[in-house]
């Protein structure tokens, strides 16, 4: 078996594989290469030795890391794994257009924390009628219990979460319950404990700073591997555990200089794999600039990636929900529905716009005749929002289910492509709070008062935000599966799933034609209607009955969250407080 790594600042390199140690040549055709051959086999582990160590360094692109992100690499025969696993099952071939993704993460999603373990509940995704699972970060991080997104070996999988063996399984498992799946993956940094990389290369570049630190090196001499390492990661994930999509963190966070920029390139190497494996593989991002280019095909000028998430329309709802107004909500909590209609109908409501947040003017506007809406991504909650807060308190702390109901009727039957995070669908009364298992004690205690400090500054005591590195923290995130049982939560899952099958069935509400969008809401009496095509939503905020002149005869109620009658005559709806209907012809 052939091994290579790639460490150009190195003058001597050795691999330890199983005991025995052997001496690595240097490439002739690849500058920075070193390579051997030695046998080897499946879960054979092995390191390599730069300059003298004596302690073997894991393998920047080993598949798994048995013993931690400190540990050695092991073999793993991906062929193998495939075989025993159950037979394949071809992937769905949902467009982007018609998904419904679920955000989940594999730690908390069940107390078991495996995949094997959600994968045992995906039964509940099927009945729910979503398209696609979103896992968040599964790459190899330091400690049992985390977030994902300090990941420090991109190619590996977390261990305690089943390794690659357990990926495998639980892909295979959706894909037989015809669930796609995207996984959530990190290229903005990496984690500070157990993170190797810059003892093999130039990895990282003290040119750009992010607030994690240096960079990634994607533009300083270097930067071509650097990328092509980070590209074939992206692609292994797609092309040897047949996942099928990939949400891009932070892509904002990405320090670029270079002409070609490195999200094109991943991108025109992620639609190449899709013509030669003839599956629909997308890349959704995450970004901050409201910048519609994110999304524009590359023949167009933009960077190519397939849609982006939307939290211009996120805040817009949770500010007309909550009434909430610190830090960045203060831009939309001034007149919140207002907010909500633009971004129904024009996707970001900052697009060119003055932020008061941001202290200058954001963002870009979207061209509704050339973009359609399945570019952008639409949610009410995700783990970033819920998380993020200093007791990672979800909407159902302080909403009541009929506002609970409306949230969902906005996110599912608006133009994006819908997003639930686990748990919204039946109001989860568990938080979904930020947790970490640094082992490094000064590490932990640095993230612990971070934290807290953080948080103090908007006048939280230190005693209430939770510590990070207590496990009692993961513990609480965890769904109770008990939930969807009793009676409100089961109310709220079969409106959920009434929303679901109501999108599917009804292709105006697939609709990517934005600029068909038609919205008219009254501030003050705090409700909303929108129309796509011949489907009518009304929304109704206020806790006070409303009557909604909907302005067409002709159309009855396809679902409602509060029994009520079809509009009358004059097309006028009376909707009881707290509450959401559909109408369609």
């Amino acid at each position: 078996m052939q091994f290579e790594v790639w460490a150009p600042q190195t003058g001597h390199v050795a691999m330890r594989l199983d005991g025995a140690t052997y001496a690595m040549e240097r490439d002739p055709d690849r500058a920075g290469w070193w390579t051997v051959e030695a046998p080897a086999g499946e879960g054979s582990r092995y390191g390599f030795l730069l300059d003298g160590d004596t302690v073997p360094r894991p393998d920047p692109r080993g598949r798994r890391l048995p013993d931690g992100p400190d540990g050695l690499s092991a073999v793993v025969d991906f062929e193998a794994l495939v075989q025993a696993a159950a037979a394949p099952v071809p992937p769905p071939h949902t467009r982007l257009q018609d998904a419904v993704l679920y955000e989940l993460h594999i730690g908390t999603f069940t107390p078991e924390g495996t995949f094997d373990a959600a994968a045992a509940r995906l039964g509940h995704l099927t009945a729910l009628g979503v398209t696609h699972v979103e896992l968040m970060p599964v790459c190899s991080f330091p400690g049992r219990h985390g977030w994902g997104y300090d990941g420090v070996a991109p190619w590996a999988v977390h261990e305690p979460y089943g390794g690659p063996a357990g990926l495998v399984r639980f892909v295979e498992a959706a894909h037989a319950a015809g669930l796609g799946v995207v996984l959530d993956v990190v290229h903005n940094h990496l984690g500070p404990s157990g993170n190797h990389l810059p003892a093999f290369g130039p990895y990282f570049t003290d040119t750009h700073h992010t607030p994690w630190g240096a960079a990634v090196n994607l533009d300083a001499p270097g930067s071509d591997e650097v990328r092509a390492y980070l590209v074939g990661s992206a692609l292994a994930w797609l092309r040897d555990y047949g996942i099928d999509g990939l949400r891009l963190d932070a892509v904002h966070a990405l320090a670029d200089g270079r002409a070609l920029t490195f999200l094109e390139e991943l991108s025109e190497a992620v639609d190449a794999l899709a013509a030669d494996t003839g599956r629909p593989l997308f890349l959704i991002a995450e970004s901050d600039r409201c910048d519609p280019r994110t999304t524009t095909p590359r023949s167009a000028g933009g960077l190519g990636l397939h849609a982006q998430w939307n939290d211009d329309f996120h805040h817009a709802l949770h500010c007309a929900l909550t009434g909430e107004s610190q830090a960045y909500y203060a831009d939309f909590a001034e007149a919140p529905l207002a907010a909500l209609a633009k971004t129904l109908t024009r996707a970001f409501f900052h697009d060119g716009t003055w932020s008061s947040f941001r202290g200058r003017t954001h963002g870009r506007p979207v061209d509704r005749r050339r973009i359609p809406a399945h570019r952008f991504l639409g949610y009410s909650q995700t783990h970033d929002q819920i998380g993020n807060r200093a007791l990672g308190d979800r909407l159902s702390a302080s909403l009541s289910p009929g506002l609970l109901a409306c949230a969902a009727t906005v996110a599912l039957t608006g133009p994006f492509v819908p997003m639930l995070f686990m748990g919204e669908e039946w109001g989860a009364r568990t938080p979904w709070q930020y947790f970490t298992d640094h082992p490094d004690p000064e590490l932990a205690e640095a993230v612990r008062t971070g934290r807290r400090r953080e948080f103090a500054a908007h006048g939280w005591k230190a005693e209430e935000v939770p510590d990070p590195q207590d496990p009692a923290t993961r513990d609480r995130s965890c769904l109770d599966w008990s939930e969807p049982e009793q009676a409100v939560q089961a109310r709220l899952l079969e409106w959920y799933r009434t929303l679901v099958s109501l999108r599917r069935s009804h292709p105006d509400l697939r609709d990517p034609d934005l600029a068909s969008v038609r919205v008219a809401h009254d501030e003050e009496r705090r409700w909303i209607t929108f129309r796509r095509g011949d489907v009518r939503v009304a929304v109704n905020l206020s806790p006070e009955p409303v009557t909604i002149a909907l302005g067409r005869n002709g159309v009855r109620v396809l679902a409602a969250w509060d029994p009520l009658e079809h509009p009358g005559p004059d097309g006028r709806i009376h909707v009881p407080g707290e509450s959401a209907v559909v109408l369609g012809p």
